[in-house]
Formats: structure tokens, C-alpha cells, sequence
């Protein structure tokens, strides 16, 4: 019986480890190395729905190659195609509209190698 309950004391203690961990970054699509990279910081981006509905916002726009949402940061990275453009207003449209609310939108170029 002492096995048993070391064995499953051990199990839950594990368990909360796994729990603790970061979540995963959230990617979709790619990152166009010619393209330019726009850092939305939002509030209100709490679970994986959250990015998963502004992943979807996102992706359908021409102008995107690929989406980066972090929960933990609170940001969303949009990789645009080589020569396109959103403006910020229209990003904070996209955002607003999906029930977040804009801190700040930063410009880059091209986040690959930095």
C-alpha cells in the first residue's frame, strides 16, 4: 500500500510540472524573410480561443504570410508578404472587432535571424 500511494504521490507531483510549463507558442503560416513583421501588443489575450480567433482574422487577409500569437506576452506577431502593407488602424479595426483591445503596434522589418 506504501508503493502504491509513493507511486501516486509521485504522479501528481510530475503532473503539476507539466501544467506549469509555458504553453506553446501558437504559429501559423510562414514568415516572409522580404516581408515586414508588426508586434500588435492587445489586452484580453488569455487562452488558446482567444488566439485562435484572431488567427483566423488574421490569415484571411491577402497581406499575410504568417500569425504568432502569445498568450504569455500578450502580443501578436503578423509576418506580412513581400510588398504589402495593413495600417495600423485597419490592424486595430481587425483587433477591436474580435473583442481585444490595442496597447501598441510596432514595426520591423523582417523578424528572421534577429
Amino acid at each position: 500500500m506504501k508503493k502504491l500511494i509513493f507511486i501516486l504521490l509521485i504522479m501528481f507531483v510530475t503532473s503539476f510540472d507539466v501544467m506549469a510549463g509555458d504553453m506553446p507558442e501558437v504559429k501559423v503560416g510562414e514568415v516572409d524573410p522580404n516581408g515586414e513583421v508588426v508586434t500588435v501588443k492587445a489586452f484580453g489575450l488569455v487562452c488558446d480561443f482567444c488566439a485562435n480567433a484572431i488567427e483566423k482574422v488574421f490569415m484571411r487577409k491577402d497581406e499575410v504570410s504568417g500569425i504568432d500569437v502569445s498568450l504569455d506576452k500578450h502580443q501578436i506577431l503578423i509576418a506580412l508578404k513581400e510588398g504589402q502593407q495593413l495600417d495600423d488602424t485597419e490592424i486595430t479595426e481587425l483587433v477591436t472587432d474580435s473583442g481585444y483591445n490595442v496597447k501598441e503596434i510596432i514595426r520591423s522589418s523582417s523578424g528572421v535571424g534577429e
